[in-house]
């Protein structure tokens, strides 16, 4: 069997920290696919073909990358997943997808592990043989043992991993997580690749200061886009050797595998103690986020001088901006929309003279006293998370490589490329990984 490598995300400080995602992420790298960081891409010997930001930027990216952690002696790199989850219930099942056959386990979990040892099967084949898929629409308890009268000791969430360690009767015995218990197997999809794959992320982290996503799989492709170190972005195709192709703000580019680190991200479930306490934390957060922005508030009535006040001028824009106002996320919204038009900069966080997408959430939210980092990859894990069905004005959308704000209506504002800058757009154009409620 592989080794399960454990990967956490980094907390957001706010006034109060805001903690990460709702469920302990893993993640299971393929062997052979991180590459050692030996140096920059270039175009020519003579033009550098990296840009760089400025120091305070790039301290701000330093202490928002990732943390690792290992298990059994792996080291990995750096996940944020996020699951939307309701908890509440107390059914075995919430709602299940629809009954579907599913193989045994063991069985067939031992025979892919054998054509490996015997060089079979891939070890990428082997990777998604060995993970069960929940095939629930909300949640599945995890019980203490193979029976609907035992203790109820976790959850398993739609579409969330799990691995097999063994079945009795109509019940598999399972670990996800920090949780090993017992789950029906009409509610499991066992030894499906396919299933895994979809569950899955594949996901590649930018392993260099600014990696440059190009047009083509070659260094002499024109550069689509730039991505700072730290980020994840969602891997799109594998085809081409030394190359993969992701998906940025842009559109979908190619990016080397020398300056990526490449896993496979599932969502885990949680332990019954695990969701207490991720609940408790998320309703401190809602509260300490409330309070900032209430003693924000109060601060900016005090100062009748404020830039930031109603028909006030920033020093280099000639155009007036009202004042952050409120505590809720229509405010917020409302708040951030004034600033439509105004440029995009790389880097930057500036929302008259210029920002990037996570700079321009960092700071719209900044104006409400709320500390958030400048890092699509890590606004992620702040908060708490809610499903796309559930989206409210002021919430945090998250896109691989990029952020924006909702605004009601299927919309977002976002600063979105040197091109179009700060701007609206349908919240559907690209696939959303997650959304984060901050209020």
């Amino acid at each position: 069997m592989k080794k399960k490598i454990l990967k956490l995300t980094a907390c957001a400080l706010c006034v109060a920290t805001l903690s990460g995602s709702p469920v302990v992420t893993y993640a299971a790298p393929i062997a052979g696919a991180c590459a050692t960081i030996n140096g920059v891409d270039t175009q020519t010997a003579s033009v550098t073909d990296v840009d760089t930001k400025s120091a305070d930027t790039a301290e701000q990216t330093t202490k928002n990358v990732f943390t690792t952690q290992s298990q059994d002696g792996v080291v990995a790199g750096v996940t944020s997943t996020i699951s939307n989850i309701q908890t509440t219930g107390a059914s075995d099942v919430v709602k299940t997808q629809g009954a579907e056959e599913t193989q045994d386990s063991t069985e067939t979990v031992r025979a892919a592990v054998a054509d490996v040892v015997n060089n079979n099967t891939s070890v990428v084949t082997a990777e998604f043989n060995d993970v069960a898929i929940a095939n629930v629409d909300s949640y599945v308890n995890i019980r203490s043992a193979a029976s609907e009268d035992s203790e109820v000791v976790g959850k398993l969430y739609t579409d969330c991993a799990a691995t097999v360690l063994g079945r009795e009767g109509d019940w598999y015995q399972i670990t996800s997580g920090s949780c090993t218990g017992y789950i029906k197997a009409d509610y499991l999809i066992v030894g499906d690749a396919n299933a895994a794959k979809k569950a899955g992320r594949r996901v590649a982290l930018v392993d260099t200061q600014t990696l440059h996503v190009r047009t083509a799989p070659n260094t002499d492709a024109p550069i689509l886009g730039n991505v700072p170190q730290g980020e994840d972005l969602t891997v799109t195709d594998e085809s081409i050797t030394g190359w993969v192709k992701v998906s940025i703000e842009e559109g979908e580019g190619y990016v080397s595998t020398d300056y990526v680190q490449l896993s496979t991200e599932y969502k885990y479930g949680e332990s019954v103690e695990e969701e207490r306490a991720r609940l408790a934390a998320e309703e401190a957060e809602r509260q300490a986020a409330a309070a900032a922005a209430a003693a924000s508030e109060k601060a900016r009535e005090k100062s009748s001088n404020s830039k930031d006040g109603k028909n006030s001028k920033d020093s280099e824009s000639s155009k007036s901006y009202s004042k952050a106002s409120g505590s809720g996320g229509s405010s917020v919204a409302n708040y951030a929309c004034q600033f439509v038009g105004n440029p995009y900069v790389y880097g930057g966080s500036s929302l008259t003279n210029g920002t990037d997408c996570s700079g321009f959430v960092m700071s719209v939210y900044g104006a409400y006293g709320i500390s958030l980092p400048h890092s699509s990859s890590a606004l992620r894990g702040v908060g708490y998370g809610v499903s796309t069905s559930d989206m409210q004005p002021g919430d945090i959308v998250c896109y691989s490589g990029h952020v924006g704000i909702y605004i009601g209506n299927g919309s977002i504002v976002h600063a979105s490329t040197p091109q179009s800058g700060i701007k609206i757009s349908t919240a559907y154009y690209r696939d959303i990984l997650a959304v984060r409620r901050i209020f």
